[in-house]
Parts: structure tokens; C-alpha cells; sequence
């Protein structure tokens, strides 16, 4: 299961990365730092309503706690890296509260994955990025809106609570505010309203089940907050334009 949020909270350091084809994933932030690689296809990519427009052996570099998403265009076929802030100490502690003016990378050479078999390999990959990222890019302070704050945390929410019932109502609850001005908020924040966003969310966790799982496509449709089937299929068909089925089946 492709838990976004929740990287970076182990306290530990870890880096992991895995394939994805033809995916999509709505916005969303974490404490790891993540790198998205282009190895075929174009991906757009939002970080920070900042949009890029990812070719062959193009790569960004999420910060920590930046909002993102990527979208598909026609075809993609993408490597998710994600990695705690400890794996890279110096610069961690170097430019924190820092972000890139730019996140994006062109790379002269496609990245070997078998290669990246040992901490040691890990870090000399993650560093030698680094070293292109500060070479090429300027760097400016963070800047967090107190709107930007509260929207996290209904993100947040969304993360922990998609799989059952989870209401606007409920984050209004949680969080102490007035159900109007979430909503409000969410819709100027997020060019959506509150019910298409867990919508989107639920239906990329479905995806991501749907090809690296083996479950059937009705407990698919529960573990993402689904209890009724005929829902399922009806989102599932509008935001990704095929049948659950017919996608679990597509290369």
C-alpha cells in the first residue's frame, strides 16, 4: 500500500523505491524526501502550485512537507524514491527550512536501480543529486500560510482515515473548526471540492492495490473506503476512464 504521508515518521533511516506505470496521485505531503524519475513517458508533476512537465531521465526533488502530485500524460512509466532525512545528514541540516526554486533535474544518464543494492550505494546516489541540485538550483526559506497549516492537517486526516468513513463533518470535528470555512478552504486550496479529493485519493490507493496486489476487486473496493461496489465502479471509471477490471489487465 503506497502510504505517502507516513514516510519519514519510522525515526529511522530507510530508502525505498519501486515502479509505477501509468499512475496518478492527488495531492498530498510528507517528512520524507522524494524523488520522482522519468524512465519513460511524460508525467506532469505539481510541487507548491510550482508545475513541471517530466520528460525521459527528468527528475524532481520533493523537499520535506512540500505539497505534490503527478499526473499521467498518455503514457508513464516512473520509479517513486522516497528516503529519510536522516540517509543525508549534512544536507538535511544544511538547508533546512530551505527549499529549490527549481526541483527539477535532467540526468545525462538513465539510473541503474540494481545498482542501488547497499546503504553505501544509497547514499552515494542520493548525494551525488544533491550536489547537482546545489550546483544548479538557487534556494529560498519556506513560507507556510496558516491556511497551508490547517490544510495539511485535513491531508492528514484524509491519509488515516480514507479506508473508513471519513466526512468533512468529521474533520470539522477533529480539527475544531467550522464546517463552512473548511470547506471553503479546501475548495480555494485545492481546485476541488472536499468529496472529489477523497474520491481521487481513494481511487489511486485502488489503483496502486489493483496492479500490485492480488485481491479481488471488491475487497479492493472496501480496503479504499468502498462499501458499495456499484460507487466503486462508477469512480473508478471517471477518474481513471476504465473499468477496474480492464486496468488491472493493462501492461
Amino acid at each position: 500500500m503506497v502510504l505517502f504521508e507516513k514516510h519519514g515518521m519510522e525515526g529511522e533511516e530507510f530508502f525505498h523505491f519501486f515502479p509505477l506505470k501509468n499512475y496518478s496521485f492527488p495531492l498530498h505531503f510528507h517528512r520524507a524526501y522524494e524523488m520522482i524519475y522519468v524512465n519513460d513517458g511524460q508525467l506532469y508533476v505539481s510541487i507548491d502550485q510550482k508545475e513541471y512537465l517530466l520528460k525521459e531521465n527528468d527528475l524532481v526533488f520533493i523537499f520535506i512537507n512540500q505539497m505534490h502530485e503527478f499526473k499521467t500524460i498518455d503514457y508513464s512509466n516512473i520509479t517513486i524514491i522516497l528516503f529519510s532525512p536522516e540517509l543525508i545528514g549534512d544536507f538535511f541540516m544544511n538547508l533546512k527550512g530551505l527549499i529549490p526554486n527549481d526541483s527539477a533535474l535532467h540526468l545525462e544518464r538513465a539510473i541503474d536501480f540494481s545498482k542501488l543494492n547497499s546503504i553505501y550505494s544509497q547514499k552515494s546516489f542520493l548525494y551525488a543529486v544533491c550536489a547537482d541540485l546545489i550546483n544548479q538550483k538557487s534556494f529560498t526559506l519556506v513560507k507556510q500560510s496558516p491556511q497551508t497549516k490547517v490544510l495539511y492537517k485535513m491531508l492528514l486526516y484524509v491519509e488515516e482515515s480514507y479506508s473508513t468513513d471519513c466526512t468533512l463533518k468529521d474533520i470539522a470535528k477533529h480539527l475544531q473548526y467550522d464546517y463552512p470555512y473548511l470547506s471553503k478552504l479546501f475548495a480555494q486550496q485545492m481546485n476541488m471540492t472536499f468529496t472529489d479529493y477523497l474520491n481521487h485519493y481513494r481511487i489511486s490507493q485502488a489503483c496502486y492495490l489493483l496492479k500490485n496486489s492480488q485481491q479481488a476487486i471488491g475487497e479492493v473496493a472496501i480496503k479504499c473506503g468502498y462499501n458499495n461496489l456499484r460507487t466503486f465502479h462508477r469512480n473508478f471509471k471517471e477518474i481513471t476512464r476504465r473499468a477496474p477490471r480492464e486496468y488491472r489487465a493493462m501492461d
